[in-house]
């Protein structure tokens, strides 16, 4: 899509990913679906290229600037990239050091949500933010304590490329559980 003025006077006329190159085209940022300039990023061909074909790898090191940009589509959309190379030292690095809003992870990772879904050990589907309760005592691995059946762990984040993994934080530690050994709350 083409180009609006204000998009492209955002970053004085350059793509908001790699900040060298002129942007040429209005990026959508998926699930968003209105063509407003907040859900947009402005990128020039070769990112737009790199993107399409799914390109991985040390081209896309430039996000490791575009990730602090005040604008959340362009926080979004950088984050999105870092994740597809999350087994690269440098974007894991990134991921660690960058505290974005949650709301800005999740549409990053909107993309990665399988069709299925997440579903809890009675077939509930499960969402982001959702509270759930352990159904049985769980051993952490990597710690010294474990957690006992019907602990409540809030705030829970769905593993984008796993169905069968969440994430939630209990005793103040970031774990992964399995779906099966929790009921939505």
């Amino acid at each position: 899509m083409s180009i609006h003025t204000k998009l492209s006077e955002r970053n004085q006329g350059l793509c908001e990913l790699c900040n060298t190159l002129t942007a040429t085209t209005a990026y959508l940022v998926s699930p968003r679906t209105e063509e407003s300039i907040e859900n947009q990023v402005a990128v020039c061909e070769t990112c737009l290229t790199n993107m399409r074909q799914g390109e991985q790898g040390p081209y896309w090191r430039c996000v490791e600037g575009s990730i602090w940009s005040q604008e959340p589509s362009v926080q979004a959309l950088s984050y999105r990239i870092l994740h597809e190379n999350k087994n690269e030292d440098w974007a894991l690095d990134v991921i660690n050091s960058v505290e974005l809003d949650e709301n800005i992870i999740q549409w990053a990772l909107s993309a990665f949500e399988t069709a299925e879904g997440h579903k809890d050990a009675f077939g509930n589907t499960l969402e982001n933010g959702d509270t759930v309760v352990l159904t049985q005592a769980l051993n952490v691995k990597g710690t010294s304590f474990s957690a006992a059946k019907g602990t409540v762990v809030k705030k829970i984040r769905l593993v984008p490329d796993n169905t069968e993994h969440i994430e939630g934080k209990i005793n103040d530690q970031t774990i992964v559980i399995l779906t099966k050994y929790v009921k939505k709350g």
